[in-house]
């Protein structure tokens, strides 16, 4: 039976044009999915245009996942969690992690409360900058702090980096290298060529950073397509690998399964990540669980944007350690 009683309240609102805009249902669906009738789809969008919530995206911050966000923040001890509303009958991980990675990008420019930002690469980095509206920041930088690989052009080092950078109005740095060194090249001989020390040396003064995360599979772009020849997947998990954060490779703990692999990475190293100010790590999917966790146990995050999904999985996952912990 389809609710009764009328909803005008931002929340309803809101969820209403996340579906809308950023899932991209129809008004149809989401009356299905709401439990509502077409028409009150259809009167909610038009009224949040008429409040200025929606331009070309949504501009408030409240999301209809409060609850949700306070308990991953208090689970992760973590400093600020913020859960977009995926589609669960279309998942895509990407999208709607890409719209609330907006929407906070959006917010801490209009703030000023950075002068640059490290980014790292990824899909829903790319999601992200499509859904940013053109700004003009002529003095912000964007700078990356992992190198590339030759293949995924669009989302990978240069891609993510200049593509926020002209929608932000922005400058940007790129870190030319590759994300790891073949096998006998010489780190520190490699990294003292004068356009990579000056880029380093920019690590150190950032503001904040943008990080993603994956696990060891073939749904990590940089395991099915990054990894040197010598370096497979299955060596990493016999190691203690469950994911990666910057081409690093952590166990459940946190902790790097490899100096091998953290020595021949051409990026920030996760210890200098530790002293910048904001770490905003943008990841979602059941197969990011264990990496989102151990990221946030080693210190590397203190804002995970995630979306409703990833969110009830970490929140479940932490129920069934707790109660395994009391038996």
């Amino acid at each position: 039976m389809a609710r009764e009683a009328i909803e005008d309240s931002e929340a309803f609102i809101v969820e209403i044009c996340w579906h809308y805009f950023v899932n991209e249902m129809t008004q149809a669906e989401i009356a299905r999915k709401m439990d509502v009738t077409r028409l009150r789809v259809n009167q909610a969008i038009q009224r949040a245009k008429a409040l200025g919530l929606v331009k070309i995206q949504i501009e408030s911050p409240f999301l209809p996942n409060v609850a949700m966000q306070q308990d991953l923040q208090m689970a992760l001890g973590i400093e600020r969690v913020i859960i977009g509303s995926a589609n669960k009958d279309t998942y895509d991980y990407h999208r709607p992690v890409g719209a609330a990675l907006a929407a906070l990008l959006t917010e801490r420019l209009r703030a000023g409360a950075w002068k640059n930002l490290g980014v790292s690469w990824g899909l829903t980095l790319e999601s992200a900058i499509r859904k940013l509206s053109r700004q003009s920041h002529e003095t912000f930088e964007v700078v990356s702090i992992l190198g590339g690989t030759a293949q995924g052009s669009t989302f990978n080092s240069f891609g993510i980096a200049s593509g926020l950078a002209d929608v932000l109005g922005a400058n940007y740095s790129i870190l030319t290298a590759p994300i790891y060194l073949s096998e006998g090249i010489d780190r520190d001989l490699f990294l003292s060529q004068l356009a990579l020390k000056e880029h380093f040396e920019k690590f150190s003064a950032l503001d904040a950073v943008l990080l993603t995360c994956s696990n060891v599979s073939e749904k990590s772009f940089l395991v099915s397509h990054g990894l040197p020849k010598e370096l497979t997947p299955t060596a990493l998990i016999e190691a203690g690998a469950i994911g990666d954060v910057l081409g690093q490779f952590l166990d459940k703990d946190g902790n790097s399964v490899s100096k091998d692999v953290d020595e021949r990475t051409i990026g920030m190293p996760l210890d200098m990540v530790l002293n910048v100010p904001e770490k905003i790590m943008a990841a979602a999917g059941p197969h990011k669980v264990d990496i989102i966790r151990a990221a946030c146990r080693r210190g590397l995050v203190n804002t995970l944007v995630t979306d409703d999904l990833t969110a009830k999985l970490i929140l479940d996952m932490q129920d069934s350690i707790h109660s395994q912990a009391v038996q």
